[in-house]
């Protein structure tokens, strides 16, 4: 008997612990993901011990993953379209332990950025398909929340690459460092043989009968997967009653233009905020104000400490509040921040023994911010603002839009350091996360409490408006009632 066939007459406590392990595994790509981004932080201090590296080509090494994680977006709408969810999942995990024995083992630096180009390849698959694939999986009263769990591990694998930073700094051992992220690949690669295909792919396959088996084993209640079901089927036939089948060229469209427009500016703004400067080069600016590698390396991993923590609030808050307003939140915390930071490299400070406390305070001030919202929100709000039918291809464009501007602030923010100083790239920063508040209150809608169905018909019948937040709330709480 295949497992889509097991008896529905299971314990109540057994779709539970599914649910828990579809979400766990599916999740888990967020491990690697935020393993195989921080832990290059740490490594690079000893890697040019070992191989010789311009600065051109450090830039590289740490590009490098970027550039293929762009590719890996890329492909990941179509393959998951055409494959499935599920099997690219575990396909997202192969490529992550090939890339990390190559980068392990390199010898030269062309065989490390190589190697980091295909760790990467893993990385942008996984930032499409797994967001996507808990997605479509959650019930939509809690659908935010477990969404946000992906995010909730990036900031638990970005920890733990500090953690092994520190751990393995006095051996100088880089390889180890970079090679240990074998085993959460591994972990995801048979653990996600264990789970389920998305419901939503197998109703576009017309496997009407496997879907329904996988809603009745999540949700643990029979009528309200026929319900489910029925819902997804009538959002499908109505797309393909359509004189023209949707696809990714709809998005220039007139209906639609919006909602593209809204998820560029939304993954925008999650880049230019200046997090990436704080994750790939906190321990640069915590040396260039005193400290030595240990030290900066040990701070790295309160930095990650606090990215981790913060998350989890906002997993909670996310369908209780609902995604703009942890937003707006969120811009004014990263601001706050970033004005500090500024302030503190642009002013003298006397005999600067407030320099270290008070650059540490404005980085956690940040980072808090930013972990209680733009960092899980975004990856919740991309899957439900397209079409069910062009849903994976426009979150594909996105992300890789995601991964290019990563990439640009990456490689751009060690030449402007060098040239106008810390203070002044703070101060951009600041004002970036401003206007990012100011596009959250005049264009985002609002998401909480819509199924995906709700979300979808809106959308493509009022050609992507932004809800007034009074609408939004109303609508919101009819539907939870509803339900």
């Amino acid at each position: 008997m295949s497992r889509l066939s097991e008896p529905e007459a299971a314990p109540k406590r057994r779709p539970r612990l599914r649910n828990a392990l579809i979400w766990v595994f599916g999740a888990l790509g967020g491990i690697l993901w935020g393993y195989d981004t921080g832990v290059i932080s740490g490594a690079m201090l000893f890697i040019r011990q070992d191989i010789v590296l311009t600065p051109l080509l450090e830039g590289l090494v740490v590009s490098g993953l970027l550039v293929g994680a762009m590719a890996g977006a890329g492909l990941a709408g179509k393959l998951s379209d055409a494959w499935g969810r599920r099997r690219l999942i575990l396909g997202a995990a192969l490529v992550f332990i090939v890339g990390t024995v190559g980068a392990a083992l390199a010898s030269e630096a062309s065989l490390l950025i190589g190697a980091r180009v295909v760790i990467g390849v893993g990385v942008g698959i996984a930032s499409v398909v797994v967001p996507l694939y808990l997605t479509e999986l959650a019930p939509v009263e809690v659908r935010g929340g477990l969404a946000s769990l992906m995010q909730l591990l990036v900031t638990v694998g970005i920890f733990l690459a500090y953690l092994t930073d520190y751990a393995l700094a006095p051996a100088h051992a880089w390889r180890w460092m970079i090679g240990l992220g074998v085993l959460p690949a591994a972990v995801l690669a048979l653990g996600i043989l264990t789970q389920p295909e998305s419901p939503r792919w197998l109703v576009g396959r017309g496997r009407r009968d496997d879907a329904q088996q996988v809603l009745t084993r999540l949700r643990g209640d029979g009528e309200a997967a026929r319900g489910e079901l029925l819902d997804i089927e009538k959002t499908l036939a109505e797309e393909r009653a359509e004189t023209r089948r949707l696809t990714l060229r709809d998005l220039l469209s007139p209906r639609l233009r919006p909602m593209l427009v809204v998820g560029l500016l939304l993954v925008f703004f999650q880049n230019f905020g200046g997090i990436n400067t704080i994750i790939y080069y906190a321990p640069t600016l915590l040396t260039s104000i005193g400290f030595g590698d240990n030290g900066a390396i040990l701070a790295n991993v309160g930095i990650g400490v606090v990215n981790m923590l913060m998350t989890l609030p906002a997993m909670r808050l996310i369908d209780r509040r609902g995604r703009r307003p942890l937003l707006l939140w969120g811009s004014a915390g990263m601001c706050a921040g970033m004005v500090v930071l500024a302030a503190v490299n642009l002013t003298p400070l006397g005999d600067g023994s407030l320099l270290a406390p008070l650059t540490l305070f404005g980085v956690a001030l940040y980072v808090a911010a930013f972990a209680m919202s733009w960092g899980p929100v975004q990856w919740v709000m991309l899957p439900e603002l397209f079409p069910t039918r062009i849903r994976a291809g426009a979150v594909g464009v996105c992300v890789v839009f995601n991964w290019l501007f990563n990439m640009a602030v990456a490689l751009v923010f060690p030449s402007l350091l060098s040239a106008w100083g810390a203070g002044a790239n703070f101060l951009i920063f600041a004002v970036t996360t401003l206007a990012s508040g100011i596009f959250v209150k005049k264009l985002l809608p609002e998401t909480r409490g819509r199924t995906l169905e709700q979300i979808e018909r809106d959308l493509l019948h009022r050609g992507g408006t932004a809800d007034a937040p009074e609408e939004a709330q109303e609508r919101a709480a009819s539907t939870v009632s509803a339900g």
